[in-house]
């Protein structure tokens, strides 16, 4: 858990303390306290929205090279390779690309894994294409021993025009990481990607 991920997290539990403070001056009919420390919640949360906001808006799209790890806690993803499989199962003037990816587990204790991770494709255009599942083999959610790695190989059915190809990882929309300051996955930022070179 680094500092930021730490700071969403007192403040949560500052906001859990502040709530039952209200609840506890509203059973005691303490109305006009009960307002203030509500008050206060709301200041707090909207200054921390207004800093994540900002810090998103603000801070540079992060590029990872091929080869280089991307890290979660312990497990890390670097994408090794990319390849097109022309005109396989691919009738509508589509592309498959298949995305190498290698997952490591840098614990020394206990299989792991990243069971939240996504990866999906984009083009300069803007435009992304999510996993095509029913052609991918291992998982990027597998669980890794300790200290080892597996190779996953996503497949990805993308625009016949599509041009600048890049991976980003993600753990979705519906985590505690879209909160977080700084964070790739938090609202609004731009997402760390891979070009792919493409």
């Amino acid at each position: 858990m680094n500092f930021r991920e730490l700071l969403l997290l007192v403040l949560v539990g500052w906001t859990a303390v502040g709530a039952a403070g209200v609840t506890i001056s509203l059973l005691r009919r303490e109305r006009a306290t009960a307002v203030r420390h509500s008050l206060w919640i709301v200041i707090v949360w909207a200054v921390y929205m207004a800093l994540l906001l900002g810090t998103s808006l603000l801070q540079p799209r992060k590029v990872v090279a091929l080869g280089q790890d991307q890290c979660f806690d312990e497990m890390c993803f670097a994408v090794t390779g990319v390849q097109e499989l022309p005109g396989y199962l691919v009738q509508d003037g589509s592309r498959l690309v298949r995305v190498s990816v290698r997952i490591s587990n840098h614990s020394k204790e206990k299989m792991r894994s990243e069971g939240l991770i996504q990866a999906y494709l984009i083009d300069r255009q803007g435009r992304r294409w999510a996993e095509s599942t029913a052609v991918s083999g291992v998982r990027l959610t597998t669980r890794v021993a300790p200290g080892d790695s597996v190779i996953s190989q996503p497949v990805f059915k993308v625009a016949g025009d599509a041009a600048g190809l890049g991976l980003i990882f993600t753990h979705g929309r519906r985590q505690p990481g879209v909160l977080v300051l700084g964070d790739s996955d938090s609202l609004l930022h731009r997402r760390t990607v891979v070009w792919l070179g493409r």
